[in-house]
Parts: structure tokens; sequence; C-alpha cells
């Protein structure tokens, strides 16, 4: 285990070791992984913390409780880094339960006052429009993300406008017409526009 952790202290980008070292100990069978995953998450070093919150995203389907920890611990994490694999952690969950199905989970993550969470559904889902459900779908995908225009968290705004894009491509009707009700008096809702048609 400590090799382990050590090789992966010393990879500081990417995602690709993470996951590899994560599969590693899941193919593990002797180990209490959603034990291990909570202990990963209090390491000081950002590459352990993503390992932990990789494997509770893998256990997330089936474990509630490693979602819960997703939600409100993981989301508190100040590195971007770890920021990121959660996002990829919520969309495992949702491509293996099924987008439509995981849709009351998409809006509590989407709900609170936590730009993490809110960041997390909409980077973790992007292509939207490429997933099931989402592509027969794009107004529910354009509902979904659109309220969060006026976060004051440009982190968040960023992500706002860069997955409205991606819809925008594929969609534009749909998202122009998003965008005429919009009220581009507001300097954030403005800067999404811009990004949008950027």
């Amino acid at each position: 285990m400590k090799q382990l952790l050590d090789r992966l202290k010393q990879t500081e980008h990417g995602f690709k070791h993470i996951v590899e070292a994560g599969n590693q100990l899941l193919a593990d069978q002797s180990l209490s992984h959603f034990d291990l995953a909570k202990t990963f998450l209090q390491d000081e070093s950002y590459q352990t913390r993503m390992l932990g919150t990789y494997l509770l995203g893998q256990l997330s389907v089936q474990h509630t409780k490693a979602l819960d920890i997703l939600y409100h611990t993981v989301s508190k994490d100040e590195n971007w880094r770890v920021q990121e694999m959660l996002a990829k952690a919520i969309d495992h969950y949702c491509r293996v339960t099924g987008y439509e199905k995981s849709l009351p989970v998409i809006k509590h993550w989407l709900a609170p006052p936590n730009p993490n969470t809110n960041r997390a559904v909409i980077e973790g889902l992007r292509i939207w429009t490429n997933r099931p459900y989402f592509k027969d779908n794009p107004q529910v995908a354009i509902a979904l993300i659109s309220p969060h225009k006026t976060s004051n968290s440009e982190y968040l705004r960023k992500t706002v406008g860069n997955a409205l894009r991606d819809i925008r491509k594929k969609y534009p009707a749909l998202v122009n017409q998003e965008i005429q009700r919009w009220d581009l008096t507001d300097k954030h809702t403005l800067s999404v526009k811009k990004l949008i048609e950027k």
C-alpha cells in the first residue's frame, strides 16, 4: 500500500495513474474499500484524496453512504484536482445508474448553494447531449444547467458557459431561446452569454 501511494504522490498531472491504482485496490477483495477511501480523504496529499474520491465514486452505485461522503465531504476539498475527480465520480454514478433514473440525485447536487457540488454535476456530465436521456431531451439539460448562470462563483459560471456552448453546437435554437429569456443587465449572466457565444 505504501509503495502504491508513494508512486501516486510522485505524479502531479492527469487521472490515469489514479484510476489504475484505484482499480488495483478494488480488485483486491481482502480490502475494505469503503474504509480505505474514507482514510484516504484525510491524507494531506491531494493525489491520495483523489484516489479516495475515485474509490467512493466506484462504490457509490451500491453504497449510498459513499455518495453522501462525496456530496458532504469531498465537495469541500479545496484542491481543484480533487474537484475534477469528484466530477468524474458523479458522472460514473449517473452512467451506471442511468441518467434519467439519476435525475433526483442530479437535481439534489444542483440545488444547494455549494458551487463545488453544482459544478461537479455540470462538468461531470459534459457533453450533456452526448449522454443517454439528455441526447433525446436537450431542453432538460439546458433547464438544469442555466439557473447557475447568476452564481457568484466564477469557477461555476465558466462551467455553465462551457456546458451550454457544447449543447448550442447541436441545438442552437434551444440555447438561443433560453438566452433570450435572460436578464443581461446582470453582469454574471452577461459573462456566461459571452462564454457561450465564444
